[in-house]
């Protein structure tokens, strides 16, 4: 992957980073109070696999390669990106190890795991979407 490629594939995960955490507060502030824990934290998670699916799809012709290998390689990079960021700031912010580790269950209806899974697939699947591979 050249510098331009990953470069493009960086801002596109901080597009994805800035979504997250809308989608974040759309959760505490409407999805769980009005649907409950177990059902608000499904639905947000299944809300934000579909909108990084989108934007993969939207973004992989911009990335400038049809190669699965390379678009593989994005989702290992966006998988990266988005594990540093998750415990690099929850570290920053005093959370206990135990704390974050534990938001990688499927406990009360979390579904971080299936989007950390879809984040490191999304550029791979876009390109399958595209039809390219």
């Amino acid at each position: 992957m050249g510098a331009t490629m990953f470069g493009k594939a960086l801002l596109v995960w901080g597009v994805i980073l800035l979504l997250a955490i809308a989608n974040g507060g759309l959760r505490e502030r409407l999805l769980v109070p009005w649907l409950g824990l177990n059902a608000g934290l499904a639905l947000s998670g299944l809300l934000l696999a579909a909108l990084i699916l989108g934007v993969a799809v939207a973004a992989v012709p911009w990335l400038g390669s049809r190669d699965p290998r390379e678009l593989a390689g994005v989702g290992i990079g966006w998988l990266l990106a988005t594990l540093v960021f998750e415990f690099g700031f929850g570290l920053l912010r005093g959370k206990p190890l135990g704390e974050i580790l534990a938001a990688y269950t499927f406990r009360d209806g979390n579904l971080w795991p299936l989007v950390v899974l879809v984040t490191a697939a999304a550029p791979w699947l876009a390109g399958r979407i595209r039809g390219w591979f």
